[in-house]
């Protein structure tokens, strides 16, 4: 769920497939019945010691379902272990990252989160394939990886001229009419201050440091012709409604709509890339089945399988050569996407309050 996180959730969510109920800590004991699969009897080898379950937090929606189908379900089968999955809750993510106790093995979240919390985050073992695509200072701490775009899209009919060529043009609504979807959640702001610099002006090369002021300015200027969602499904909605002629969101929503038949076009110039992945708290009751999640999820085919469905990147090289073109050419790292721009995460890492404060503030104005 994208919630107003003030003043109780310091970590950032980009990929979050927001719908449905929360886990507590009180009833992930009972969630043994939402698990991936039944727990089957371990297989003979080198994983044949393993037991028990272990709890995964993400986010749900049909990215968690591409991930049952491409890791969980063949790592229950050949190891015996149940993969329990919880909806990620900010009080136990959140007490874990910071070094408490808690009852998730493996927490989704992204690049800043993990440099902000990395002291109280398990190391991965040695015989855990990393991420190549990954940035080198993650890719011991990364498990599941993926990388997601964060960009403008709309429905291909909505403009005869092809749509908004950058977020400038995502700004004018004389050349473009109509409203625009944008994140109401303080702590999804993804790269709306970042945005907003882009559409006055600031080349991508200077974004950082954020000029804090001048971003809710340009923000400011548009908020007239926004209209907010509170779940990334909302996006689909909106979009397909004719509520909102665009829409800022994870290239997953976009995906999604072209899944449903709709003819929608994705802006790729601009858009802005970021690596999602699990983490190991230290706190992890179940490390070992955690570690070795992480390795089935390190797999090549395995993660062949779950971009395929997601369309979300891979964080294996050696994938791309298990990928039709066409599914290719719809990843957000994709070779031809030259024209997207990386996150200065050590930045966003240092910086995350402020970007929470400050988002927090605006959307109450």
């Amino acid at each position: 769920m994208l919630k107003n996180l003030a003043g109780t959730a310091r970590t950032r969510r980009y990929s979050r497939v927001l719908a449905g109920g929360i886990a507590t800590a009180a009833t992930i004991a009972l969630l043994a019945g939402c698990s991936s699969s039944d727990a089957a009897p371990a297989a003979s080898g080198t994983e044949s010691a393993l037991s028990g379950s272990v709890v995964v937090a993400d986010y749900g929606g049909p990215t968690h379902d591409a991930r049952a189908t491409a890791y969980f379900d063949g790592f229950t089968a050949d190891t015996g272990v149940t993969v329990t999955s919880a909806d990620y809750t900010d009080a136990i993510a959140n007490a874990q990252l910071d070094g408490e106790a808690g009852d998730y093995d493996l927490i989704q979240t992204s690049t800043d989160t993990l440099l902000k919390y990395q002291d109280n985050l398990e190391e991965l073992p040695a015989d855990v394939p990393r991420g190549d695509l990954l940035p080198e200072n993650i890719q011991d701490y990364a498990a599941g990886a993926f990388t997601i775009g964060i960009t403008q899209g709309w429905l291909t009919d909505t403009f005869s001229d092809g749509g908004p060529k950058d977020w400038a043009d995502f700004f004018d609504t004389t050349k473009y009419p109509g409203k625009r979807a944008w994140p109401g959640s303080a702590g999804s702001y993804d790269a709306s201050f970042e945005i907003a610099l882009l559409a006055d002006g600031v080349a991508p090369e200077d974004l950082y440091p954020i000029d804090f002021d001048r971003a809710v300015k340009k923000l400011n200027e548009l908020k007239p012709d926004m209209v907010f969602y509170s779940s990334y499904p909302e996006v689909q909605q909106l979009l397909s409604s004719g509520t909102a002629s665009i829409a800022v969101s994870v290239t997953g929503q976009f995906t999604a709509l072209q899944r449903a038949g709709l003819d929608v076009t994705v802006q790729w110039n601009e858009a802005f890339l970021s690596p999602n992945f699990f983490v190991v708290p230290t706190t992890s009751k179940n490390k070992e089945n955690a570690f070795a999640l992480a390795k089935a999820m390190a797999d090549a085919e395995n993660e062949a399988t779950f971009t395929t469905a997601t369309h979300y990147g891979p964080a294996l090289s050696a994938t791309f050569d298990l990928l039709d073109a066409d599914v290719v050419s719809q990843l957000p790292n994709a070779p031809e996407h030259d024209k997207a721009i990386q996150f200065d995460e050590q930045y966003r890492a240092d910086n995350l309050d402020t970007y929470l404060d400050t988002y927090t503030a605006w959307l109450a104005q």
